[in-house]
């Protein structure tokens, strides 16, 4: 069943974006992540422009994100005070991303920075990932081995401003979470991401986060921040396609709680390894398109369209 996308001025198969929004998610229950790493790529895949996918993708990783933060609620898996930390520097980050992402839409840039920002931080993130999940795959299996300890005292503990944070067990500066939450929130509004690939391990072995905690508190702030940055989208350059963005949701409510039960029964050691795979898989693919020659060298647009 085609279905005409209005803002991104194409048809897309109806099933296609339920199953796009379902598979993502999946992965934001399993993973803690909003998904927007993932569905973004996909939706350039299918045809959208980048600039309808980023802000529209933004959409389907609120959705997401909340179907899961509410989960990880019920079993009293979030930090809300970290989460509130966070949040504040990831609605900074993101109207300075806002910022720039109109820049180089004016610029004629968009499309290629949002394509290499992809292949940058997947690429590095992907296989900082994997290496770390195979070394703790390789830990599980020989218990004898030495164990380097996640939450040791190093120079961000010794920053001012700190607060306790109960949940976490941590009495920190604040600075540590504002900067990572601007970085996410930056990252949101460039990549139509919820940031939630770098946010995860960031709490992990830079604010030394217990794991039990790491994901509900990611789904938190990563719900604000999306939200936050489609609805700038929307109101600064008018690329969010609601249609798109309905099947997106209704994919991906579904998906998160799928996901979570997934999640319970899976080793930490394999979902950190099959969500590195994930990026580099994406990264890859990304990377091939900018490199290979297009069936079409050239294309017309009309000026203040996508």
């Amino acid at each position: 069943m085609q279905i005409y996308l209005p803002i991104a001025e194409t048809s897309v198969n109806a099933f296609t974006l339920l199953g796009v929004g379902g598979g993502v998610g999946v992965l934001s229950g399993m993973f803690g992540v909003g998904g927007g790493f993932l569905i973004t790529p996909l939706l350039f895949f299918i045809g959208v422009p980048p600039a309808v996918a980023v802000a529209t993708g933004v959409n389907q990783v609120v959705a997401s994100s909340i179907s899961g933060v509410l989960a990880h609620l019920k079993r009293k898996t979030v930090d809300l005070r970290m989460g509130t930390v966070l949040l504040i520097g990831g609605l900074v980050g993101s109207i300075i991303g806002i910022w720039f992402f109109n820049l180089m839409q004016r610029l004629g840039q968009l499309d290629l920075i949002v394509q290499l920002s992809y292949v940058l931080f997947l690429g590095i993130i992907g296989a900082l990932m994997l290496q770390e999940s195979l070394r703790a795959l390789r830990r599980s299996k020989n218990p004898n081995a030495p164990r380097r300890k996640l939450h040791t005292h190093n120079w961000v503990h010794n920053l001012p401003w700190k607060m306790k944070f109960r949940a976490s067990g941590l009495y920190i500066s604040v600075v540590p979470p504002l900067l990572v939450g601007v970085g996410v929130g930056i990252l949101a509004a460039i990549m139509g991401v919820g940031g939630g690939f770098i946010l995860v391990p960031a709490m992990i072995y830079l604010l030394g986060m217990p794991t039990k905690v790491v994901i509900g508190t990611s789904l938190f702030q990563v719900t604000f921040v999306a939200a936050f940055t489609t609805m700038m989208h929307a109101v600064t350059n008018h690329s969010v396609d609601v249609m798109l963005a309905v099947f997106l949701i209704l994919g991906g409510v579904i998906g998160a709680q799928v996901g979570t039960r997934i999640g319970l029964r899976l080793k930490a050691e394999q979902l950190r390894i099959l969500l590195a795979l994930l990026v580099l898989a994406v990264c890859g693919k990304i990377a091939l398109d900018l490199l290979l020659t297009p069936s079409e060298l050239y294309s017309i647009t009309i000026p203040g369209r996508f």
